[in-house]
């Protein structure tokens, strides 16, 4: 097994986004399932964030807890392990995104301190579309089981260091369902 590489630079500090219940509206027909997961409001810091990592993708968490909702941007650490060992990471960051395992148990230790959880992982695919593409899909549920079970992933496209367009996706019935997210300016 190869070793990690050099520890990932600190994490920005967590961001409250909104009271609990500021959720985006959904339509009657996106209503239609219980199990259709909820997105803050305004999400301005995760569009921010993912703007700014343009090229490369961009990734990071939602949380959410008695507090409300909490945007924690996460560094995409694809580039370093490739430095370490091309061989097992074949892309770039334009291309793939990978949070560092010790990262991820950062944010989780955070979130369990703290009451919150985990609700949705999102990303961005630049120049590209707010598809789960299929690299996506077998690593959130490899072996067509959620590695996650409970959290959604959010896809935003981002074209020039704008974000164009979103999609929610969550996993039902074994597999993933989806809808389009309206991205407020």
């Amino acid at each position: 097994m190869t070793p990690l590489p050099p520890a990932p630079p600190p994490l920005p500090e967590p961001q409250r986004l909104s009271a609990p219940g500021d959720e985006a509206p959904l339509s009657p027909r996106e209503r239609e399932g219980p199990s259709v997961p909820a997105l803050p409001e305004d999400l301005t810091l995760v569009l921010r964030h993912l703007e700014a990592a343009y090229p490369e993708e961009g990734c990071g968490v939602l949380l959410l807890g008695a507090r409300g909702w909490c945007v924690r941007p996460l560094g995409n650490a694809y580039d370093r392990f490739r430095a370490h060992a091309p061989g097992e990471f074949p892309r770039t960051a334009q291309t793939a995104f990978l949070v560092d395992p010790r990262e991820w148990l950062q944010v989780c230790t955070d979130a369990d301190a703290a009451g919150e959880a985990v609700v949705c992982l999102f990303h961005s695919h630049p120049d590209g579309s707010p598809t789960l593409s299929e690299e996506d899909r077998a690593m959130a549920a490899p072996d067509g089981e959620p590695l996650l079970p409970g959290v959604s992933y959010l896809v935003v496209a981002v074209h020039g260091r704008r974000a164009a367009s979103a999609k929610l996706y969550w996993w039902v019935g074994g597999t993933f369902a989806e809808r389009p997210v309206t991205l407020r300016p």
